[in-house]
């Protein structure tokens, strides 16, 4: 390989691109807007002198034979074949031999193989890019920002089915991807607490269900209960979340970093499950023996139902989401002193800072529920009745006093944020309606990226996507 005359090309067509601009210089007077035609002048100049050396690098690294093997499958040299595809410096075209088993099939570019590219439409740099921005923004999006960002511009079209084929990758090489994506991650410096929390959004499925709502009382409108074309159901959320020491004047401990995990509705929640002890396993193997392990959850019964039934979380600390507390907190309030009450709202802020301060505050709080209890109204004593239920039966996890006296956490902030971040802000904008397969691709994304593995996390599946490619091809 000549690599020098190659540079001698490039840089001469470098220079001639170069001249022309500065040619055209001459009869220009400098403004905002010439110079921004300049900038990108100067860049397409270097942009189109890469992709030349680009391209006769490539020439020079293809696979010249009568016969190659892979997957213990022989093919054959057949002829040349020109194809285009997206690189990170813009499109270019090449001319790669093409091989093929004597009894037809598939086409095998070794080409391709080397490049990465064999099935797909552009190089690994260019899908890593797109599928980064794909967690945050819709194929239209993404095609809209490279325009005006990048020298590569692939259609939105290219950006999903890059999206379909990453999430078929993650589904096919499963909790073994995710594994090697977790082999080299550290727990933070002065971790003191380990939490995991589990919380869910709803999605819009587009798959029948039951019609939520007010019956429709206009001429031509369905039925409340009658089935309609699409149906919410709930997704899930899990984190994990590394926190240190309670910082001076702090109220709660630093929140060192977290991860998480994230589930299109299924039934029980099986998959969640797996994956969200698999992480919990994880962090615990590379934290102290001596780090706090505890759950933190909202007051949702099948959440705890799960946790309580399963013998993994016996040696973790289950904590009731505070703000959740003071929720049924305020609708007691509301149940003894009526809406829109001052009284309510005193006795609401006493006991919320009862809560936080002293220890066994809970039987406190009952009892002055049952102080007030037999002067309500039938309606107001029922709803005081069942928050007190609520209190009664979670008077465990509401220890507040003494889990912040001990640092720990007493809120689900973090996985009630990554709810929003991760499923309601991409899969809930107005008119989205998924399939579970279709919102799972895009969940995989959006959770690496809020968790900074991102890196890791296409390493892994880039390889195991072109490894499966090119499986293919002698399957």
């Amino acid at each position: 390989m000549n690599y020098r005359d190659m540079i001698e090309t490039a840089v001469d067509n470098f220079r001639e691109n170069l001249t022309n601009i500065a040619d055209s210089l001459e009869d220009t007077s400098l403004t905002p807007d010439s110079l921004c035609d300049l900038s990108r002048g100067l860049l397409e100049a270097s942009a189109e002198a890469s992709r030349g050396f680009l391209r006769e690098y490539l020439r020079s690294e293809d696979v010249v034979g009568d016969v190659i093997e892979r997957n213990g499958k022989r093919f054959r040299y057949k002829d040349t074949s020109g194809r285009k595809f997206m690189t990170f410096l813009g499109p270019i075209r090449i001319e790669r031999s093409l091989y093929q088993q004597d009894h037809g099939g598939r086409a095998f570019f070794p080409l391709d193989e080397k490049c990465g590219i064999h099935g797909f439409y552009a190089t690994r740099d260019v899908r890593d890019a797109c599928l980064f921005l794909a967690g945050t923004k819709t194929p239209k999006e993404v095609e809209q920002t490279l325009q005006k960002t990048a020298l590569f511009n692939p259609s939105a079209t290219a950006i999903q089915n890059m999206v379909i084929h990453a999430g078929e990758t993650v589904e096919a090489e499963g909790e073994k991807l995710f594994d090697e994506v977790r082999r080299e991650e550290t727990a933070p410096a002065g971790t003191k607490v380990l939490a995991g929390s589990l919380d869910g959004a709803n999605v819009l499925l587009n798959e029948p269900g039951k019609k939520a709502g007010r019956p429709a009382e206009r001429p031509g409108k369905e039925e409340s209960g009658d089935a309609s074309p699409s149906s919410y159901r709930n997704a899930m959320v899990g984190s994990i979340t590394f926190y240190g020491d309670v910082p001076e004047d702090g109220k709660g401990p630093d929140r060192l970093q977290s991860r998480y995990v994230a589930q299109m509705p299924e039934e029980g929640f099986p998959t969640m499950r797996s994956r969200f002890e698999a992480e919990l396993a994880h962090a615990e193997a590379i934290t102290d023996d001596d780090v706090i392990k505890v759950l933190l959850f909202d007051g949702a019964r099948p959440l705890w139902n799960y946790v309580e039934s399963s013998e993994i979380f016996d040696e973790y600390e289950k904590i009731l989401d505070y703000l959740h507390a003071t929720e049924h907190l305020s609708k007691a309030g509301e149940a003894i002193f009526g809406k829109s009450s001052g009284k309510a709202r005193k006795w609401y802020e006493r006991w919320c800072g009862k809560l936080l301060e002293k220890d066994n505050t809970t039987d406190g709080l009952v009892r002055s529920m049952d102080r007030y209890a037999g002067n309500l109204p039938e309606k107001r004593r029922e709803e005081l009745e069942r928050q007190r239920t609520y209190f009664v039966r979670n008077a465990r996890m509401m220890r507040y006093a003494e889990y912040r006296r001990r640092g720990l956490p007493v809120g689900s902030g973090v996985v009630e944020a990554a709810c929003k971040t991760i499923v309601k802000q991409r899969l809930c904008r107005s008119g989205m309606r998924w399939s579970r397969e279709g919102g799972q691709h895009v969940l995989h994304l959006c959770s690496v990226i809020k968790s900074g593995r991102w890196d890791s996390f296409w390493k892994a599946v880039s390889k195991a996507e072109e490894k499966r490619n090119i499986q293919l091809i002698a399957a």
